[in-house]
């Protein structure tokens, strides 16, 4: 075999070495330099490539490499590798292709440019396949050579591991990197009681091929010399194996688990069709189980920063799923009783009946200043949601037996609304940092500067915000609802307090503009209303919090220019002072916030306001390969062919995921009833259709539809209901069965807000 190295004796037909890439700006036969190190700070992620399987994951570079600051193979809360790079020795490798083939698969393609070439074309290409599985990863490193000269090439493969906390990268603070050790062929680092293995094998049988293991400080490295004849392959095979069952709480979920069945959606808009797809395997290997109880399934919140239980993401994240049945909200339900509230715990902020916000394997040290304990109940909006899914899995036909058990926890959560949800009796749920290291904000918009007065500035707390009012009414009238039906006393004194909650309500959030009334985001500590114009509002439709003529008023404000006009609902409008388009959530769009706007409206009775808000969102499928993100840019879908990424947003997200399948639900307007036997669809007329799905599940059973291009809907289920068929009014003419009722708002000087 002719051995070919970039110091050989070249054909005269060939137009460079055959080797090495040429390049006026670096000298002969080095490789490119490293890239320009990111500034302190959270990383950066849009750019990251991400396979996972809950709890563990690899992000890396678009050229497959792990090495920035957020890369790593991940098991739970510990980055259990930090570094793996593939360099061919003198080669420049040019990345040609990253394509995320599953949510636990991705590939990457590269082309070694100027090796074994006659002529101009790529002669032998390089292809990484990267498969993640609960606590290891295998990846696949193979050359192969298609062009007519031979070649020789030095591979090596080098990693680093620094058993990073996640809270530590997330902060953009450096880890001191673990010295391995070679054994037996392997490379292995340990940390205390933490492992991480990574072996390599080839099948290469070439006398001329050998390989060796080394360690040179802190990095490890498998080095082979591949010789490859024309139209010869090589690969290599690495297994990466993490020992660090302390990084996390939960269990891994195993493929066959998955508590819903394969859905399947055919319609006019492939990319929304796309966008199911892939939203329905993300949320498949986001799951995670209940080591009390391994058969309860949830869904972790989302990757890189938030891979564990959530109360108010796994609660929605359940919710939207509903129609695909109700076996992960039980799980879910379950999973977040049995850490229900039992005492009043000032450091963590438990409370009797209380349901928490997250669970860790250990404390956090945040970048901030804050502190959060292991198990944290900072959260004023998780307790009102688990009893709205309670009652709403209820409805979709969660077996009686299962909801009757969670009643103790029900009456519990119905208990905690009333005695400390709102602990000055003026019939509204508010929050305040008691710990002083917890979570200033503790609404889904829980970043330090999301409650602002209409001129930017900040609101003091105690804070009520305006949607978190909404759940608290929805879930008084459902808690009562539950306890009739299961004949429990109480019903009644919650009732009570949700016509308060509503009276209150009325009378503190509306407040006037030019364009008329509308509900402001919060009211701050001296109940004045904090009156910037926020995506809030989209939450209160169909919660029965308000009227029809006041739903009328938001419905219209919502599709105004200010919010609306972007890839979705904006977070913050345009016109507020201390808008930013990429504001965490000050001018940014969530997935999970435009869809539950888009089923209120729906639910409210104004189907064009949600077809055209669930167009937006569905336009900007194709900017993230069919996988949205936590968020992205609020810019102006007129500025802009596609939305541009938030840097340090998680992707993917749960109800990033989930919005897909809510979008779904309110554009086929599905409702189910099963304690009364009744299943209502009625579809929103539009460019879906004509459309067909499968794998939707009411009352355990399998539901199939499809709707005409003249909106004939035709369904299929087992489960014994009644099934109501509706057409939409023509037009949008809101909910005519609510009676209206005049509003009457403070004068515009009383909204003003005072210094922040």
């Amino acid at each position: 075999m002719t051995q070919q190295t970039q110091t050989s004796q070249q054909p005269q037909t060939s137009p460079q070495p055959q080797n090495v890439r040429q390049t006026p700006d670096r000298p002969h036969g080095c490789p490119p330099p490293d890239p320009a190190p990111e500034p302190a700070g959270q990383p950066y992620v849009h750019d990251a490539v991400l396979a996972m399987w809950a709890p563990s994951f690899v992000a890396s570079r678009p050229d497959g490499d792990l090495g920035a600051d957020v890369d790593g193979f991940y098991h739970g809360d510990r980055r259990c590798l930090s570094s793996l790079r593939v360099t061919v020795d003198g080669v420049h490798l040019a990345a040609t292709n990253a394509a995320t083939e599953s949510a636990n698969r991705a590939a990457f393609d590269a082309v070694l440019r100027g090796v074994a070439q006659r002529t101009p074309d790529p002669a032998v290409t390089l292809r990484r396949e990267r498969t993640v599985f609960p606590g290891r990863f295998t990846e696949t490193v193979r050359l192969a050579n298609y062009g007519s000269l031979p070649a020789r090439l030095t591979v090596r493969i080098e990693a680093e591991s620094d058993f990073a906390a996640m809270e530590a990268v997330k902060a953009g603070a450096a880890a001191a990197p673990v010295a391995p050790a070679a054994d037996a062929g392997r490379l292995v680092w340990t940390s205390g009681t933490e492992r991480m293995t990574l072996s390599a094998h080839t099948t290469a049988t070439d006398t001329d091929a050998h390989t060796a293991v080394s360690v040179s400080g802190t990095r490890g490295t498998f080095a082979y010399d591949v010789p490859l004849a024309p139209g010869e392959s090589w690969h290599c095979e690495l297994t990466g194996r993490a020992d660090a069952d302390s990084a996390t709480p939960f269990l891994p979920v195993t493929e066959d688990a998955r508590p819903w069945r394969d859905l399947q959606l055919t319609c006019a808009d492939a990319d929304f069709s796309r966008l199911l797809a892939r939203s329905e395997q993300d949320l498949a290997r986001l799951l995670l189980a209940d080591p009390q109880a391994p058969g309860d399934l949830f869904a972790g919140a989302g990757a890189p920063w938030y891979l564990t239980l959530f109360g108010r993401d796994s609660l929605w994240t359940a919710r939207m799923l509903l129609p695909l049945g109700t076996g992960l909200a039980a799980g879910t339900l379950r999973a977040l009783a049995r850490r229900q509230g039992r005492a009043t715990v000032p450091a963590t902020e438990e409370q009797p009946g209380k349901i928490l916000h997250e669970v860790r394997a250990e404390s956090r040290e945040l970048a901030d200043g804050k502190r959060l304990p292991a198990q944290y109940y900072g959260t004023i909006d998780a307790t009102p949601l688990w009893i709205s899914l309670l009652h709403d899995a209820w409805r979709w036909g969660m077996p009686r037996e299962e909801v009757a058990a969670l009643l103790p926890n029900l009456e519990a959560a119905l208990n905690w609304l009333v005695e400390y949800g709102d602990p000055d009796g003026d019939g509204l749920l508010e929050y305040v940092d008691s710990t002083g290291t917890g979570l200033a904000n503790q609404g889904w918009k829980d970043s330090g500067d999301s409650v602002r007065f209409r001129d930017g500035s900040l609101a003091t707390a105690p804070i009520a915000l305006c949607e978190v009012q909404a759940y608290a009414y929805e879930a008084a009238t459902a808690g009562a609802a539950l306890l009739d039906a299961f004949g429990r006393p109480g019903a009644d004194r919650y009732r009570t307090w949700a016509a308060r909650v509503r009276e209150a309500f009325r009378a503190g959030f509306w407040v006037p503009d030019e364009h008329g009334p509308y509900t402001a985001i919060a009211l701050d500590a001296d109940k004045r209303p904090v009156d910037a114009v926020t995506s809030g509002m989209g939450h209160l439709l169909g919660t029965g919090l308000l009227d029809a003529e006041e739903e009328r008023l938001l419905a219209d404000r919502l599709l105004a220019p200010e919010m609306a006009d972007a890839y979705g609902l904006r977070t913050y409008a345009s016109d507020n002072g201390g808008y930013n388009p990429v504001g965490y959530h000050v001018g940014s769009v969530w997935p999970h916030d435009t869809a539950i706007a888009v089923h209120g409206l729906a639910r409210a009775g104004y189907p064009e306001h949600a077809r055209r808000l669930a167009e937006n969102l569905i336009a900007a499928g194709p900017a993230f390969d069919s996988r949205l993100p936590e968020l992205f840019a609020g810019t102006a879908r007129s500025a802009s062919s596609r939305p541009a990424p938030y840097p340090a947003s998680c992707r993917p997200q749960a109800w990033a995921a989930a919005a897909s399948v809510t979008l779904l639900q309110a554009l086929l307007g599905i409702e189910a009833d099963v304690p009364a036997g009744r299943l209502t669809v009625r579809p929103v007329t539009g460019g879906l259709l004509p459309l067909t799905v499968s794998g939707l599940n009411v009352a355990g059973q399998p539901l199939s539809l499809s709707v005409d291009a003249d909106g004939v809907v035709s369904t299929r289920t087992s489960a014994p209901l009644e099934v109501v068929t509706q057409a939409p009014a023509p037009g949008d003419q809101g909910n005519s069965a609510t009676e209206a009722t005049a509003i009457e708002v403070p004068a515009t000087e009383a909204s003003a807000p005072g210094a922040a």
